[in-house]
C-alpha cells in the first residue's frame, strides 16, 4: 500500500510499503478515507523531530520512518476485540490517542495525559497511508449526515473544545481568542456552541481575519490596534471572560494573562517550541486563573454529535483536498507559508 512517511527533517517520501499486521486487542484497522495536515505534522516535516521518538516509543514500539497524519476519517475493515458501538463496516472519525489503560490517568479517564501515551502519526504509522492501526478505544461512529471529509476535522476541532471547556466558557460569556489559525477557529467555533455571548479574535494575517468575519463579533489586527483595549471597551469596560492562546507563540501567553478580565480564566491551548515568560502577579493580584489543554478527553465524540445535530459546522475550515501523491509539494508549500491554508486534507483514495 502508499503511505506518506517521515524519514527526517525536510524528508517525506511516497511509498509502497507492507501491510498493517491484523489489528491485536484495543486495536482496529481502518481504511482512509481522508486525513488532515496539521500544525504538528509541518513542524515534524521542518523541523522534527520533536514528537517524534527517534528510537522505539515506549508504549507501541514504533519508530521513524513512519507515516504522519492524526487528523482521520475512514472506514472500520477489521477489530482486534469487541469496541462498543462500532462494527467491521461502519464509518468513523478517529480518536488517535495512544494509552496504556493501566495508569492513574488512564484508570480516571484522562487518558490524554497517560505518560507513556502518543499519537497515531507521531508514535505509530499515521494516517497518510490507505490503511492505518488506531486505538479501537478512539473509534467514534460517523452519522449519515456527516460526510468523511468533514468527519477528517472531528480531532482538531477537539482541540478546540477541549480548550474550550478547560475554560468554562458558557451562556454569556465573552472570549477572545489569539490566533484565527486551525485551533483557533475551532476554538471560535466551540466558543459559539457553548453559548458565548462575544466572541473577538486577534489575527494579523488578513485571510484569516476575512476568513472568520461572518463568525466572530470582531476579529482585529494586533498589528494595527491594541486588542486589549478594543476588547475591554466592547465588554463594557470589564474584559473578556476566557481569553484562549491558540499560536503557541511565547509572546502571546503573557498578552494572554493581561488581557483577561479580573477573576478570567486564560487557556493556553497552543503548543509552541520555546519558553514563555509570565509575571505571575499579573494573576495572583487579579485573581485571574491559568489551564493549560493538550488535546481532548473524549471530545471527539461530543464534536461529532455537534456536527450531526446542525449545530457545528466546520465546512470553512477546509481549503484544500488533495491526492497523497501530492503530499511532499503540500508540505514544502506548508512549511514555506505558501497557499494560504487553513485545513488542507489529503486522500489515499484520490488518484
Amino acid at each position: 500500500m502508499r503511505a506518506l512517511r517521515w524519514h527526517g527533517p525536510r524528508d517525506l517520501r511516497l511509498e509502497d510499503v507492507p501491510e498493517p499486521e491484523p489489528p491485536g486487542p484495543g486495536e482496529a484497522l481502518i481504511e482512509v478515507a481522508y486525513c488532515g495536515v496539521c500544525g504538528t505534522d509541518v513542524h515534524e516535516y521542518a523541523s522534527g523531530p520533536h514528537m517524534i521518538r527517534p528510537g522505539p516509543h515506549p508504549l507501541t514500539g514504533h519508530r521513524p520512518p513512519l507515516a504522519l497524519g492524526h487528523e482521520m476519517s475512514g472506514t472500520v475493515l477489521a477489530l482486534g476485540g469487541p469496541a462498543p458501538g462500532v462494527e467491521v463496516g461502519d464509518r468513523v472519525a478517529v480518536d488517535p490517542c495512544w494509552r496504556c489503560g493501566e495508569c492513574r490517568w488512564c484508570r480516571r479517564g484522562e487518558y490524554h495525559i497517560c505518560p507513556k501515551g502518543g499519537s497515531v502519526g507521531l508514535a505509530s504509522p499515521g494516517g497518510f497511508a490507505e490503511r492505518v492501526t488506531v486505538p479501537a478505544a478512539g473509534l467514534v461512529r460517523l452519522p449519515d449526515g456527516v460526510p468523511d471529509d468533514l468527519a477528517a476535522l472531528a480531532e482538531p476541532l477537539a482541540v478546540g473544545l477541549h480548550a474550550v471547556r478547560r475554560g468554562g466558557v458558557g451562556p454569556g460569556d465573552h472570549v477572545l481568542v489569539l490566533g484565527a489559525g486551525p485551533i483557533g477557529v475551532a476554538v471560535v467555533l466551540a466558543a459559539k456552541t457553548a453559548g458565548a455571548a462575544g466572541v473577538y479574535v486577534s489575527e494579523p494575517e488578513p485571510a484569516r481575519r476575512e476568513r472568520i468575519a461572518g463568525l466572530v463579533t470582531e476579529a482585529y489586527d494586533p498589528d494595527a490596534s491594541d486588542v486589549r483595549r478594543e476588547v475591554y471597551l466592547r465588554t463594557g469596560k470589564v474584559g473578556p471572560d476566557v481569553v484562549v492562546e491558540a499560536t503557541g507563540l511565547p509572546g502571546l501567553a503573557a498578552a494572554a494573562v493581561s488581557s483577561a478580565r479580573r477573576g478570567g480564566r486564560i487557556v493556553l491551548a497552543g503548543i509552541g517550541d520555546r519558553p514563555a515568560q509570565l509575571d505571575l502577579t499579573a494573576l495572583t493580584f487579579y485573581e485571574r486563573t491559568l489551564a493549560g489543554s493538550l488535546g481532548y478527553n473524549f471530545d471527539v465524540g461530543r464534536v461529532v454529535d455537534l456536527m450531526s445535530g446542525g449545530v457545528l459546522d466546520p465546512a470553512l475550515m477546509i481549503t484544500g483536498r488533495f491526492p497523497l501523491s501530492e503530499g511532499p509539494g503540500l508540505f514544502a508549500d506548508l512549511a514555506a507559508g505558501r497557499g494560504g491554508h487553513l485545513k488542507a486534507l489529503l486522500s489515499p483514495k484520490a488518484p
